[in-house]
């Protein structure tokens, strides 16, 4: 691994052993790759405090949120809702610095997580051309290698859901990225609907999305709420990168 400014504790590295399913060499790739991506993408890892402008707006958008319970398999759902924010005013830095800060504090707080994997539900309604020219391909780039190289956290299944019928010209790069197996771990459902009728606990679901989970701004308001609560742990965890 190279140098580090500060090594990460016994408890990061546990779960990056379950989230290799304790191969060490899988293992070693991913510590290298997360602290490597940490020094070397400071748009993301960078400047995290929670009560920062940006990121109380897209905290309030509630851009990136995991439920709050596991489904019976084990695995949770993590609803991204691509659209949130507006491409003219908001940079997409901010909505993947944020997705990043929550996921970052998930994965402290829960073990099941790096146990038994996520599925990444991407909400798609009311995607603009403005949001699709953000996604450049260096952004796409960076957002699969993160999720496929660096994060100790399998991905069960990359769900994109409310797709517009042209959604398949940008998902067409995001899979240039991807491996095989995430590639065949791809879903795209026109509608939200057929997606429900085809998962084992939609009563995990906020209420908007067919769910009984409570309703998706009490969603919104937890991962808020919660994140404000981690600010010192945010903060802390900036130091925590490679000597690149």
């Amino acid at each position: 691994m190279e140098a580090c400014d500060t090594l990460p504790d016994a408890g990061s590295v546990l779960r990056f052993l379950r989230g290799c399913k304790f191969n060490e060499e899988r293992t070693r790739h991913k510590l290298t790759n997360f602290y490597v991506m940490k020094a070397k993408v400071p748009e993301w890892f960078s400047s995290r405090d929670p009560l920062l402008p940006p990121l109380q707006e897209m905290l309030n958008l509630g851009v990136f949120l995991p439920l709050r319970r596991h489904c019976a398999e084990g695995h949770l759902s993590v609803l991204i809702r691509a659209a949130a924010h507006d491409p003219k005013a908001q940079e997409l830095d901010d909505v993947f610095k944020a997705g990043h800060a929550v996921v970052d504090a998930l994965l402290e707080e829960d073990e099941l997580v790096s146990v038994y994997g996520v599925v990444a539900v991407c909400d798609l309604a009311g995607v603009s051309l403005g949001h699709a020219r953000q996604l450049t391909p260096s952004i796409i780039k960076k957002a699969v290698h993160s999720w496929q190289n660096c994060y100790p956290v399998r991905i069960k299944s990359l769900v994109f859901i409310n797709a517009p019928l042209h959604v398949g010209v940008v998902l067409s790069v995001f899979k240039r990225f991807m491996s095989e197996k995430l590639r065949n771990r791809v879903q795209i459902f026109y509608t939200g609907s057929d997606y429900l009728k085809g998962i084992s606990d939609p009563q995990l679901l906020p209420q908007e999305y067919g769910g009984e989970g409570g309703k998706l701004q009490d969603l919104i308001d937890y991962w808020k709420q919660h994140m404000v609560e981690r600010r010192d742990w945010l903060l802390q965890q900036e130091m925590y990168k490679a000597d690149v």
